[in-house]
Order: C-alpha cells, then structure tokens, then sequence
C-alpha cells in the first residue's frame, strides 16, 4: 500500500514538472574541457535522471554481488538444519520404537548436520543406552554436564546410570547437585530423599524433606510423617551413643509430629523409663491405648513393671486395659497376663470375650492362648493339642507387613530389609501362605495317570 502511494506521488510530480517545462522549456547552455553544449532544460533532467538511474542499477548490482556468499551460505545453513531436525525428529522416534541401531545411526547424522550439541548429545546418550553401550551415554552425560544449558541433563543422566549400577555414593553426591540446580522438581527430591535415608544421611533426609514441604512437593500430612519417622531413628541412634536427653526430645517430636505412631510412643515410654519418669512413661502409653491399642504397647507396660510379681503386672495390665476396656487387644493383654500369673478363671473370661466378639474363627493368637490355657488350669493335653491345630489353620496373627514387597517382620523399622522401601511398613494381618507338600503333587500326578489309562481301556 505504501509503495503504490509513493508511485502515485512520484508520478504526480513528474506531471507537474513535465507541464511545468512544456509551458516553460528553457535552454541550458556549458562549457566542459574546451567543449561547449547547447541543449533544452528537459533533456538536461532526461540525461540527469537516466544517469542517477544506471548508478542505482550498477550499485544495487554491487551490494547483490557483494551479498551472495552470505545468501549461499544461509540457504545452505537452512538445508542442513531442516534435514539434521528431521533425522533428530526420526532418531527420537526410533529411540521411543526400541531401534538402537537405528537411533544411533540418525543420532550420528544429525550431529553432523547440526551445530547444536544440546540436542543431538541427548539424542546420542539415549541411543547409547538403548544399544547398552553404558559408557559411550556416560560420556556424553558427562560432556553435557559441562555446558551450562545442559548442565542439568547431564547430570540427572549420570544419576539414573549411578542408581542402575548400585553405586549409591556417587548416586548421592550427584542427586545433591542434581537438587541444587533444581530444588522444586518433584523427582529430583524424591531420589534424592531415598538416598539419604538409604545411605542413613538422616539429618540431611530431614532438611530435604522440609525443603520439599516448602517447595510444595508434598503435602504437609506427608511431610510431618517423614520428619516423625526420622526423628525416631535419630532417636534411637542417639540412645545408642548414650545421648539419652536428645534422645527423648527427638522422641517426643516424633510423637508429636503425627498421631498413632506406635513405634515412637514406645520409644519415649522406654526412655522415660530409663530416666526414671516411671508414672510418666506408663502415662504416654496409657493415652496411646485409649485410641490405638496394640499389643507391643502391653509388652512396653509390662516392661516398664520389670521387677514386679506376676500379679502385680496383672494389675498393670488391668490398669491398661481399662482405657479401652471393650477393645479386643484389652482382653488379650489381660488373658496373656493371667496366664502368667496362672490366674486361670481370668484368663478364660477375657479369652472367651476375645472369641465372642469375632465373625470369623478364633485367630492364631487366641488359639494359642486357649491351648496354654487348657494345658495349665486343666492338664488337658488332647484339648490343648486341639487349639494349636486350630491354630495352625487359623488366620495368621497381625504383623509389620511391607506394602511393598510383603515381607514380614516382628518389629517396625523405618526401612524395609528387603526391598529397602521407606516407611512401608504397616500392622496387618499378612497374606496366608499354603505350603505344598512334594508328595501331593506325586499323587496328584499318579492319579491323572490312572485316569488316561482308563481312558485309553474305554476307548
């Protein structure tokens, strides 16, 4: 639009300066190097014009000459560049297909068709691991570890090859770079969290997760059971070095950091204890029972009446159970503790009001009780032999059960033995196990046998 507006007034004036030398056309006369030149006003603009015109032409020939290089040189560039995106675009879809070989070959075309190693050094690694060649993507994590753009890839690529290999130092020291550069990804925390406390860095696990808790990486209910669960395992290591005080205030945070936490109820209570705050500790399980009754807390009590007769932790015991006095743990502590105090009418009134309460049959423990029971008030040997059947056959009883890889123990701790999970695991009844007898599976073989021959003799 600008250009024609420009024509528009270019053509205007040249009309008016036409009109303006055909009413006036004067005559221009010059002298030049001993030659003289006589000619019209217009035809002096005509030559000038034509002139300025050639120049023009010539000097725009100049800049287009002088300009080429540079326009072959970026048309060159542009080609380079489209085919290097279509081999990195086609090297990322083989790596997505499971193509190593062909990954490779495209990541190797497009590095050289593009001047941009960000790109194509991932691309490489990624074929690298792809073909298994481990080293070759490690030393181009590495190369990309040492460029600021890429800083980041490189090393969270180092990382994962770190965590595949087991090495769990090298792992951690790059997860703590990893987390410097980027401390509110998600995964980046995680990781580095579990190698803390795989490593047993648990003070450093503890100012990770508040980090996480204030970047929003995890809820605050998460967070405070995290911090619960490590303050009892610094609680515990402290009491081992004899650093009791420090060890009763990490257990006392731990207690107060989340609700239900029976471990760290049953530490503080020990410590108490062995501070000699005997009332105190028997308190903090006494409020324990009135909303999670457990039977490890019953041995803690019990613990905490080291000394005393039999009958007297019967009345500890009793004291415990009436926090809660309907609960069937209630019962069981006191039948286990008339058992010990051979207070056999006890013992059967609250093991029969542990039965009775239940849908389904007696559970392993309760059968168990019932057979000392039978054996000590009565002699009964065939009767007590009868519940330890029972007890075979019955639902096994509620332990820690990791909810990772199910394995069972009897006593909590903060990392799974097996599968290394953190904080996995929970009091439950654990999965039945139905073991095979070898000799079954001979019979069962023996009579598929006898069929086919019969079989074979009706056909």
């Amino acid at each position: 639009m600008l250009k024609a507006i420009r024509f528009l007034v270019f053509i205007i004036i040249l009309s008016f300066l036409a009109s303006l030398l055909a009413d006036s056309p004067g005559e221009v006369s010059m002298e030049w190097l001993g030659y003289k030149v006589d000619t019209s006003v217009a035809i002096l603009i005509f030559v000038t014009v034509l002139f300025g015109m050639i120049l023009t032409f010539l000097y725009n020939m100049w800049i287009n000459l002088k300009k080429a290089p540079n326009r072959l040189f970026k048309i060159r560039r542009d080609w380079r560049r489209e085919r290097g995106y279509k081999a990195l675009t086609q090297g990322m879809v083989a790596v997505a297909a499971g193509d190593a070989q062909e990954a490779r070959r495209l990541a190797k075309k497009a590095e050289d068709l593009l001047a941009e190693p960000p790109l194509t050094m991932l691309l490489s690694a990624q074929a690298a691991q792809l073909s298994g060649d481990d080293e070759a993507a490690g030393k181009f994590f590495k190369r990309m570890s040492e460029r600021k753009d890429t800083k980041y890839l490189g090393i969270h690529g180092m990382l994962n090859q770190a965590i595949e290999t087991g090495d769990k130092g090298v792992a951690l020291e790059l997860a703590e770079k990893a987390h410097d550069l980027k401390p509110k990804t998600d995964n980046v925390s995680r990781t580095l969290f579990e190698l803390q406390v795989q490593s047993g860095s648990w003070s450093d696990a503890d100012g990770t997760t508040r980090k996480a808790i204030k970047n929003k990486n995890i809820d605050d209910k998460i967070g405070r059971r995290r911090r619960a669960v490590i303050a009892y395992q610094l609680s515990l290591e402290a009491s081992m070095s004899g650093k009791m005080s420090e060890a009763l205030n990490l257990a006392k945070r731990a207690n107060n950091l989340v609700d239900g936490f029976i471990p760290a109820t049953m530490q503080m209570a020990r410590l108490l204890q062995a501070a000699g705050k005997r009332r105190k500790a028997a308190s903090v399980i006494e409020e324990m029972w009135v909303t999670n009754p457990h039977p490890q807390l019953a041995e803690v009590m019990e613990e905490l009446s080291s000394g005393a007769g039999v009958q007297e932790k019967m009345r500890t015991i009793e004291q415990l159970a009436s926090y809660n006095k309907d609960h069937i743990e209630s019962h069981l502590a006191i039948a286990k503790a008339a058992l010990k105090a051979q207070m056999w009418l006890e013992a059967r009134e609250h093991l029969n009001a542990s039965i009775l309460p239940q849908k389904t049959n007696p559970s392993a423990r309760i059968c168990r009780y019932m057979a000392e029971l039978e054996e000590g008030e009565k002699h009964d040997i065939d009767a007590s032999r009868g519940w330890l059947k029972k007890a075979a056959m019955a639902e096994p009883d509620n332990a820690w059960n990791c909810n990772q890889c199910g394995q069972v123990t009897a006593e909590w701790e903060p990392i799974c033995k097996h599968c290394q999970g953190f904080d996995t695991l929970d009091w439950r009844t654990p999965p039945r196990i139905t073991r095979i007898n070898p000799n079954d599976n001979q019979r069962s073989k023996q009579n598929e046998d006898i069929v086919d021959l019969e079989s074979n003799e009706g056909g």
